[in-house]
């Protein structure tokens, strides 16, 4: 099970943005628009023990947290809600090595948004799932959310 924990903290130069990798059975991927780091990669990340390494499927739910959080917090705001105090959500990405590969994605939402109630905070985490990018990406793969306001 890989997770990734996110809070929005708003995107303001989101297109364009590039990353680099360079593999040969170990390799390394920058994340390049952003400098904010390189992370090693390698198939035992995948499909056994990290080891310090991170895998496509881990960086994929990085991605799809981070993207959902921010898509939420923007639904909820322009619906006319107060911007959440804070959003936390969980990417689940299921690998099956040597078969189909990436067969599904569970994304679990927790949030603090004042003044919202659970109906109006389902209606957002419907528009998010709608319009958040990497989503939408992802259509041809699974995608399961659920989420609770606390």
């Amino acid at each position: 099970m890989i997770t990734r924990k996110s809070e929005f903290h708003g995107c303001p130069h989101c297109e364009n943005l590039l990353g680099r990798v360079t593999y040969g059975g170990e390799g390394e991927t920058h994340l390049v628009s952003s400098g904010a780091g390189r992370f090693e990669v390698n198939w035992p990340a995948r499909v056994d023990e990290p080891g310090g390494r991170t895998s496509p499927e881990e960086l994929l739910a990085a991605a799809h947290a981070t993207c959902f959080s921010k898509s939420l917090a923007h639904e909820l705001v322009e619906a006319g809600h107060s911007a959440p105090a804070s959003i936390d959500t969980k990417a689940d990405v299921t690998f099956k090595p040597g078969g189909p590969g990436i067969t599904g994605i569970e994304l679990t939402v927790s949030a603090v948004v004042p003044g919202v109630n659970e109906d109006q905070f389902q209606e957002a985490i419907a528009a998010a799932e709608r319009n958040c990018p990497v989503t939408r990406a992802l259509a041809g793969t699974t995608i399961n959310v659920g989420g609770v306001i606390g």
